[in-house]
């Protein structure tokens, strides 16, 4: 495709490539850039780049663990002018997060300041806070200077650095690591360094050691803010066999004595990554909502250490019960996702299992051991040509005094007659006066035997592979002795102890069962009062209003209201309105359209069946445990549309069902011949030429059909065959004295 522009100056821009292919491209450098430089932590450091130029930033500023503290914006300015040019406010949160001890099970930077806390409230502005990095850090960086990893250009080419640090311990899984690529992630929790260098030693004493012996000695994180760890060994062994998995992670809890008999609950740990302003925020909902009601409240007491009060509304709450609620409920529970997808030798993403990743660091100690002893070897060398040129020159000091007096090129004569080096030669030259005493000789032989001596040992150590695991592995041990669990901090932190699944808990069983008096305005306004009050007792409603439902209930029941709009909602006897006042609108305690009216409000019984039926005629009999609804927006149950509403709910009594409609015809026939759904439009109860269905009941045909007569008194018909029929019949016409409303009761 070719644009061709009217100016003749200007040269047409030709499009050759197309479309998909540059895309694709592009993409493709963009997801490996994310995949490489961003996202996914090294298998070697367990670091991110930007963490790698952070701490480099901060080696090459002199800011040692023992040393003073600098400006993070210097730190952050520094590692963004010189290794990473991104954002000063991402390498600062990057720096944050490397000091914050509850998010880092060993911290990499010393923060002096406000660097963030666990409620999730974020550092200061890096111009207020200071930084340096721990021994922990300078352990990763230790042996830059000794050539132990390759260095490359930084991004304008002006410096270098490092690819990758030394790490003297496996950092990747002692403090864990997370991101998000392009069509990948990883998601690495932190561990126990004592037990990750048992496991290297291990893994070095016996290559071929299986997971479930590495997992003995790793037997799962350790988060930096402790907690209990609940899931099954079998699980947490498949996780690290094959390099993915989840750990539920508990809060830790205990129970403090008030005395009196009362107590409460003192929530001591809380999992990792829960921010502990959030998790109270979820506690307070629960209380609110009446979702727990075995709560009463929830009180932060905080200070160094974590300290949320958890109060019971009765010292006869069992703590077990409470806690496995708040734990299917809330963050006092999580599940964290393991996904050890890593970087092998800083290109290859790989999930990895735990063997793989400790082998991963180990062989890198092993190329880091080797190059340094290298670079050790070739600094002897030199230092031994030196030294064989300084004895050379106090073999023959007279003949080298009166050359470097006497001859125009000292140098040169010095290499012609000693058969020195350039580098002997020059060494000669620039020694100073005082170095001529004839102890320094003396030093200077015992020094040449030393460095032969460890020249020697060292040649033995590149030619020996057990030598050097066995360096190793002495190396690992004396990290281990400086930060292990003899160390301040180094001891796990994260416990583990069984629990099954938790299980849904009936609402019966964490209340006071006490009895109550429902009672619903016509207008919809609900309340409960304490006790069995006289259904027939004057209860006052607003202007307008008056009483439509009372019945009697107890406050672990769940109340069953069924709208016009054919859906079941269910209340919680526990959570209604108390009798002081009117009560509240229903419609504020459950999604109730305004369009749909209140057909029936009653006690759910769990054994029960109910008949429903619609103005249309149509209905069937639904068990009442199918009716109860989980949520806000209650549960469909019978179809309706086109006008035609939900109209008549009863509970089944005796063996026939009796329909009588807006024509004043009754019909009588079988219950069995109605089925038993758990939704739908139902079956044809009656048969219609004008109006509809006005009322339906059930009844025991031995014991005859009852309706109250228009003086209020109750009749009973037993001679009902005129009217038995089969369903979805018309019927006869009402018996005399039958109801002018048409309705049964």
């Amino acid at each position: 495709m070719t644009d061709t522009p009217d100016d003749p100056n200007i040269e047409p821009l030709e499009f050759t490539e197309p479309l998909s292919r540059a895309i694709g491209e592009r993409y493709l450098t963009y997801a490996l850039s994310t995949i490489m430089h961003r996202a996914l932590p090294d298998a070697r450091d367990g670091l991110k780049p930007v963490h790698r130029r952070i701490l480099y930033a901060m080696r090459r500023l002199k800011l040692t663990a023992t040393g003073g503290f600098l400006k993070s914006a210097k730190i952050s300015g520094d590692t963004m002018g010189d290794f990473h040019p991104h954002g000063d406010a991402a390498i600062y949160d990057a720096m944050a997060r490397m000091a914050q001890d509850f998010n880092v099970r060993y911290p990499l930077v010393d923060g002096q300041g406000n660097f963030g806390n666990i409620d999730g409230d974020n550092p200061a502005a890096s111009r207020y806070t200071e930084a340096r990095i721990t021994a922990m850090a300078e352990a990763l960086l230790d042996g830059l200077d000794e050539d132990a990893v390759d260095f490359r250009d930084n991004y304008d080419g002006r410096l270098e650095e490092p690819v990758v640090l030394p790490a003297a311990f496996p950092n990747l899984l002692a403090n864990g690591s997370s991101g998000i690529a392009v069509g990948m992630a990883t998601n690495i929790p932190p561990h126990n360094l004592h037990e990750l260098i048992d496991a290297c030693l291990h893994l070095i004493k016996t290559p071929e050691a299986r997971d479930e012996t590495l997992v003995g000695m790793v037997p799962g994180p350790d988060f930096p803010t402790g907690g209990v760890i609940v899931e099954p060994r079998e699980s947490i062994v498949e996780a690290y066999r094959t390099g993915r998995g989840a750990f539920r992670l508990r809060s830790k809890w205990e129970v403090e004595d008030q005395g009196r008999g009362t107590w409460q609950i003192i929530v001591t740990e809380i999992p990792y990554q829960v921010q502990k302003s959030k998790l109270l925020e979820r506690l307070a909902e629960l209380i609110d909502t009446k979702k727990i009601p075995l709560l009463i409240d929830a009180r932060d007491e905080s200070t160094d250490d974590v300290r949320i009060v958890l109060e019971p509304r009765s010292k006869n709450v069992d703590p077990e019960l409470l806690m496995n609620m708040l734990f299917r409920n809330s963050d006092l529970e999580t599940r964290f996702s393991m996904n050890m997808n890593v970087l092998i030798d800083g290109r290859v993403p790989k999930v990895c299992s735990l063997k793989e990743v400790l082998r991963a660091f180990l062989d890198h100690r092993r190329e880091v051991l080797m190059r340094r002893t290298r670079h050790r070897l070739d600094k002897i060398d030199h230092r031994l040509e030196v030294l064989d040129g300084y004895i050379t020159a106090y073999l023959n000091l007279d003949r080298v005094i009166e050359i470097i007096r006497y001859e125009d090129d000292p140098k040169a004569m010095l290499m012609a007659e000693f058969k020195l080096s350039d580098i002997q030669a020059e060494a000669i030259l620039n020694m100073r006066l005082r170095s001529l005493r004839k102890l320094e000789e003396m030093e200077l032989r015992k020094e040449r035997d030393a460095l032969r001596l460890e020249k020697e040992g060292l040649q033995g150590l590149l030619a020996d592979e057990g030598q050097q695991w066995q360096r190793i592995a002495d190396q690992l041990r004396d990290v281990r002795k400086t930060f292990g669990n003899s160390a301040p901090g180094g001891a796990r932190r994260t416990a583990f102890a069984e629990a099954g699944e938790v299980e849904e808990v009936p609402f019966e069983a964490m209340i006071e069962r006490e009895p109550i008096t429902v009672i619903c305005s016509k207008m919809g306004w609900i309340r409960a009062m304490k006790g069995h009050q006289p259904l027939e007792a004057e209860v006052k409603f607003k202007d307008g209003d008056g009483p439509r439902f009372a019945f009697y209930a107890e406050t672990t029941d769940r109340i069953l209201l069924f709208g016009s709009n054919g859906r079941f909602y269910t209340l919680m006897g526990a959570n209604l309105p108390g009798g002081r006042g009117m009560g509240e609108p229903v419609r504020l305690m459950v999604d109730l359209p305004n369009e749909a009216e209140i057909v029936t409000l009653f006690s759910h019984q769990a054994e029960g069946k109910l008949l429903v039926a619609s103005t249309g005629g149509d209905g069937f009999i639904v068990p009442e445990a199918d009716v109860v609804a989980q949520t806000r927006a209650g549960k469909q149950v019978l179809n309706v549309k086109d006008g035609v509403r939900a109209h008549v709910c009863t509970p089944l009594t005796g063996d026939h069902v009796a329909v009588v409609g807006e024509n004043r015809k009754v019909l009588v026939f079988p219950l069995d011949e109605l089925p038993e759904m758990g939704r739908g439009k139902g079956v044809r109860l009656q048969k219609y030429k004008d109006g509809g269905l006005s009322d339906a009941t059930t009844f025991a045909l031995a014991d005859g059909l009852s309706w109250k007569d228009p003086a209020g008194r109750t009749r009973t018909e037993t001679e009902l065959a005129e009217w038995i029929g089969k369903r979805a019949s018309a019927g006869r016409m009402a018996p005399r004295g039958f109801p002018r409303d048409n309705r049964f009761t």
